[in-house]
């Protein structure tokens, strides 16, 4: 009943700490087992070719199997052995399991048949990462990654799931704790903190932040983080408060305006008696260089009968002039073009 009750606690143990697995047929292998965890430890391959074998802690057995039956084990409370693979499993393990464990094997003579080590470092697992983070007046961010309960952490950064480059870095790098972004850089910020049995990471959003003015009035210099801004209120949300000084010119800001309104209302009067001095003037009718019909009639220059053909001048001509008549064109008659009309005119000699 006792054996039952302790392979239940044991197990119970087992199922909630971490578990890791640790290949002990190679010789010089590195394993690591979790504080509190439980750690696997093969051990052989094919025990038909082995008739006995014992592990050793530091020199000290504490694992004895003799034609695969268990003959002694320093460590049952918590530990179990699998003869079916092979397998050793260490349970709850503590920082005294740490070390190095030697496998010796031999035949049914006793005479050895192989021998190897391997060594088993105990860490304590990461059990949380805490971020801190701090937005700095000229729109950088700094940032600080810490993890409890881990041993040996390695820390890596990425944003929005890409790693974090040294162009995005003011200072520090991918692989420490602390660092500062540069401006511009958003996006969803990740830490994560590992060691050689566990892997934790948490994930922040960098800061946004904006240009606003205080509620006493007063400008704040730089830019404040939008989630910390209980100083000062967004000018595009809330409106400008107003000022003692603000007050104060007020009555000059009057003045101003109702000088404007005066010089505009005098311009509209000039404008309007202008166009109505315009409007009260006689019209005038234009009149077209073509605002008469002109008619010309058929002239004709005959040469004199009976004359010699003599070279004359155009004075020894004899010109006749048929009727010339003008007609007076109606004045609301508008002209649709070139109305001048002329006779044709023809000399004869």
């Amino acid at each position: 009943m006792e054996a039952v009750v302790g392979l239940l606690l044991m197990w119970l143990g087992y199922s909630h700490g971490v578990e890791t697995h640790c290949d002990g047929r190679q010789d010089g292998a590195q394993c690591y087992g979790a504080l509190g965890g439980t750690v696997d430890i093969q051990l052989i391959d094919n025990i038909s070719e082995i008739f006995r074998y014992q592990l050793l802690k530091n020199s000290s057995p504490i694992l004895f199997v003799r034609n695969n039956t268990v003959i002694s084990n320093t460590i049952a409370q918590r530990s179990l052995i699998f003869l079916s693979n092979q397998t050793f499993r260490i349970n709850n393990l503590s920082r005294n399991d740490g070390g190095n464990y030697t496998l010796q094997t031999s035949d049914s003579d006793g005479k050895s048949s192989g021998e190897w080590t391997l060594q088993l470092f105990i860490q304590a697992p990461v059990s949380s990462v805490l971020l801190v983070s701090e937005c700095l007046s000229q729109r950088e961010m700094r940032v600080s990654c810490s993890s409890e309960g881990g041993d040996s952490p390695q820390y890596s950064w990425t944003l929005d799931g890409r790693t974090l480059t040294d162009a995005q870095l003011l200072s520090g790098n991918n692989e420490t704790n602390n660092i500062t972004l540069k401006q511009h850089v958003s996006g969803h910020l990740v830490c994560s903190v590992r060691n050689n049995i566990s892997n934790v990471s948490k994930e922040q959003k960098t800061c946004r932040f904006i240009n606003c003015t205080s509620i006493n009035g007063t400008e704040i210099l730089g830019w404040v983080h939008v989630d910390s801004n209980s100083l000062c209120i967004e000018p595009t949300t809330e409106p400008t408060p107003v000022t003692p000084t603000s007050v104060a010119n007020l009555p000059l800001i009057g003045g101003v305006l109702s000088a404007l309104v005066f010089f505009l209302l005098v311009g509209v009067a000039v404008i309007c008696a202008q166009r109505k001095k315009q409007n009260n003037k006689p019209t005038k009718p234009k009149e077209d260089e073509c605002d008469q019909d002109v008619t010309y009639a058929d002239v004709r220059i005959m040469k004199q009968q009976g004359k010699p053909a003599v070279q004359t001048t155009e004075a020894e001509v004899d010109v006749e002039y048929g009727q010339v008549k003008f007609s007076r064109r109606s004045r609301h008659t508008e002209p649709t073009g070139d109305d001048c009309m002329y006779a044709k005119v023809q000399r004869f000699r």
